[in-house]
């Protein structure tokens, strides 16, 4: 529901350039406006579904926790990765395609780049990075010293976003009470 809002949004960007907004605003509003409801009401579902199950609303604890995940985070890290605590962080990172693998071929021998996984995961982590690499005390020093080492920027948040996982796999097998 998410990505189908980014059309209603960019279709509203369009009119305006066009100069037909005017035409359109009440359209394209009430579109907006009702998949926001759509998207409020799964969202609550989805919390008291979380609320209403111990183990998960344990988990969801335990990933709220961590500075950088929230509640988008945590309820996609709980949907998409049932295994987390009972695998490792490398396998963890590879479900969600933050693993890096490297390329054999020729033409990239030596390179390495993320593969695979779960798609729609692995973005919500690269947005749950994005606030980690500036506000986890963990994760901070890490991304600063890879920046001073001049690494691209995305390189740096795929890297945060890896250790993101690993890190959250690590405190659902063992959480600190």
């Amino acid at each position: 529901m998410v990505e189908m809002r980014k059309r209603p949004s960019a279709q509203i960007r369009a009119h305006q350039k066009l100069g037909t907004a005017a035409m359109f605003e009440h359209i394209d509003t009430e579109l907006k406006h009702r998949i926001d409801r759509v998207i409020k009401e799964l969202e609550d579902r989805i919390t008291r579904a979380i609320a209403g199950d111990h183990r998960l609303s344990e988990t969801a604890i335990v990933l709220r926790s961590i500075p950088g995940i929230g509640p988008v985070a945590s309820a996609m890290l709980i949907a998409d990765m049932a295994e987390i605590s009972t695998i490792t962080g490398e396998e963890a990172a590879a479900l969600t395609g933050l693993a890096p693998v490297a390329h054999d071929s020729r033409t990239l021998r030596g390179k390495r780049a993320i593969a695979g996984g779960r798609r729609a995961l692995r973005h919500v982590i690269f947005q749950a990075a994005l606030v980690a690499a500036h506000h986890n005390p963990s994760l901070k020093p890490f991304a600063d010293r890879l920046g001073k080492a001049g690494k691209p920027h995305k390189v740096i948040i795929t890297a945060a976003a890896g250790k993101l996982v690993t890190i959250a796999n690590a405190l659902c097998k063992s959480p600190q009470k």
